[in-house]
């Protein structure tokens, strides 16, 4: 299916899946930028939570 496509734009599919990579990162960067948002607006406490303690809570509670 991609060499298809690839054929179709004129590329090779070795292009193709670099341009496709390429695409992912560049989303990445918006995806980063959300979580240091995110992470910003976290209070303090929230920040040092022992996740794992909360999971083996969760999971002796079953």
């Amino acid at each position: 299916m991609d060499a298809l496509r690839a054929r179709a734009q004129g590329l090779s599919l070795e292009q193709s899946l670099r341009d496709l990579l390429s695409n992912a990162v560049r989303t990445d960067d918006s995806l980063r930028d959300e979580l240091a948002r995110l992470r910003a607006t976290t209070p303090a406490a929230g920040r040092s939570l022992d996740v794992a303690a909360l999971i083996r809570e969760d999971r002796d509670g079953r």
